[in-house]
């Protein structure tokens, strides 16, 4: 769970009052998914049929949205599968502008010259089903012409990464060099290395554990209350909303929540201290800190690139993570995967802390840094996969030079 885009992740600043007053003018959207009938941008969709859930309930005609770059080589054989983060998308690369309301989030990684190189590799990035970026999700009509809303089944892990590997064999790719992700599309790629490991030669997981704890359920379930409690949630019957009058308030707190978690208090003691947003004294002034404008701008930028269905399913996708679950246990599991696997865990992430990335690597037979995760030091906190671009690159360049 992390910002996800390009603007969101830069180091934290302060935000000029003017410089929010242009990007948030106008009332925000009911929901900020994206809908049928909106500009495609460079997406492409691929049907995957139905798709037969843990729970036993069966989601109807499947459409995966996703994104490539590179040329997929004669033998397919140079496919990389990235996978997004709860508020990712498929737009790993490419601008901002009609279709897709943020730049692509991984530009420091991905592209021409980078660790991942399209001028070798054939990159893929799908948008996760339950999601709000063009695959099906909540706001996607249901087969009664009424979006799903509310009644969109619940999604595991599982479920989510069974539709990426129908969606992989409907493109044609039969195995990925790698497959790698950050934070919720790093617990993908684990499940990618035990339900499919025929079709996997390398896994990276960045910044995640293998199973969520309580203590992270915990930190969830307050931000699932944050949405659910918006009067203007209307039980997820919000679609028909006018513009100003769906869920931002709880989807915008919720994501102010999260960021405290996704980045540290060293960032936010050295970029903000207890500075002024404007003249106006905080205390019993009517001014606000700075801080707290910065956390309510993004909170509210969010509102307008996301969905509050999505939000919840994608949220408790995460909960629901545990790679041990009816495999005899966390180390079963691991010492089951046989791909060639990158372990990076981040010291000052207080979300995904280093234990669950030690328990990965302790309990992986070929990893390349051996049984301690590779560590990325960084005030940036759980974000830092995001932000940190040169030490992921390097270590995903290994990893794919293994």
């Amino acid at each position: 769970m992390d910002w996800q885009t390009t603007s969101e992740t830069v180091p934290a600043s302060i935000v000029p009052e003017a410089r929010a007053a242009r990007q948030l003018a106008g009332r925000a959207p009911a929901t900020g998914a994206w809908r049928a009938g909106d500009p495609v941008g460079d997406r492409r969709f691929a049907r995957i049929g139905d798709l037969a859930l843990e729970s036993g309930q069966v989601l109807p005609d499947v459409r995966v949205a996703y994104e490539t770059w590179g040329t997929l080589s004669p033998a397919r054989d140079n496919a990389i599968l990235v996978l997004h983060a709860l508020t990712g998308d498929s737009h790993v690369l490419g601008p901002s502008g009609p279709g897709h309301p943020s730049a692509g989030w991984w530009p420091g990684v991905v592209g021409r010259g980078r660790a991942i190189d399209t001028e070798r590799w054939f990159v893929v990035a799908p948008n996760v089903v339950g999601g709000c970026q063009g695959s099906t999700g909540p706001a996607s009509l249901a087969p009664d012409g009424v979006e799903w809303g509310a009644r969109f089944p619940f999604l595991t892990i599982r479920d989510q990464v069974a539709a990426q590997v129908a969606f992989a064999r409907e493109l044609g790719i039969e195995r990925f060099a790698a497959v790698v992700g950050g934070s919720m599309g790093a617990m993908h790629v684990l499940e990618w290395a035990l339900a499919a490991p025929d079709a996997v030669e390398r896994i990276a997981v960045l910044a995640a554990p293998a199973a969520t704890t309580a203590d992270q359920i915990a930190l969830n379930s307050v931000q699932l209350e944050a949405v659910r409690s918006d009067p203007a949630f209307r039980g997820g019957a919000y679609y028909d909303a006018p513009d100003g009058d769906g869920p931002t308030r709880g989807l915008a707190l919720a994501r102010r929540m999260a960021m405290l978690n996704y980045r540290t208090p060293v960032e936010l003691n050295q970029r903000f201290e207890r500075s002024w947003q404007s003249g106006l004294d905080p205390l019993g002034g009517g001014g606000r800190f700075a801080v707290e404008s910065y956390l309510d701008f993004h909170g509210n930028k969010f509102t307008r690139r996301f969905d509050a269905n999505s939000y919840l399913v994608l949220t408790e996708a995460m909960n629901s993570h545990d790679i041990g679950r009816g495999r005899g246990g966390i180390a079963s599991a691991l010492d089951r995967i046989e791909a060639v696997a990158l372990v990076l865990g981040i010291d000052s992430d207080r979300y995904f802390p280093l234990e669950g990335q030690r328990e990965l690597a302790h309990g992986l037979r070929r990893a390349v840094h051996g049984d301690e995760p590779l560590v990325l030091r960084s005030d940036y906190g759980h974000d830092a996969f995001l932000i940190e671009d040169d030490a992921v690159g390097a270590a995903l360049a290994a990893l794919l030079a293994a």
